[in-house]
């Protein structure tokens, strides 16, 4: 069974990418990045390499779809509390990201969205076990 998660995302400027998410607070490891791909750790077992179109282009058999106008992929990850979510999303949008939705408070679940330079979804989620079940 797999036990690691690579991430593959087509960008259009590497090195603004890079800087972007590494305001973050996402840190790239040197020996698997250069200039095509930048190797962005989210955890110990999850990765993301941010590819030059280019690049990109070389690993599929079809067009790159503009993530600005349709929607490739949601990638969500989670936060340990709410603040966390709403402080992310904030330093998000400060660094040019898009908020394209409003919070989603679910009770156990609270949720809220961004897309990335490059038109990317992403969701930050601070699920509370506690109260799973009882909304």
């Amino acid at each position: 069974m797999p036990s690691k998660i690579f991430i593959n995302l087509p960008v259009k400027d590497l090195g603004r990418s890079v800087e972007f998410f590494t305001k973050l607070g996402f840190s790239f490891s040197a020996q698997f990045s250069d200039e095509k791909a930048g190797f962005m750790v989210i955890s110990e077992r999850i990765f993301v390499m941010l590819l030059t179109e280019t690049y990109f282009s070389s690993f599929i058999d079809t067009e790159i779809c503009d993530a600005n106008h349709q929607t490739e992929m949601l990638i969500a990850l989670d936060a340990s509390s709410v603040d966390e979510v709403k402080e992310f999303i904030s330093k998000a949008e400060s660094l040019g990201a898009r908020i394209y939705a409003e919070p989603k408070d679910h009770g156990f679940m609270y949720q809220h969205s961004f897309a990335d330079l490059d038109g990317h979804k992403w969701e930050l989620v601070f699920m509370d076990m506690n109260q799973f079940g009882q909304s």
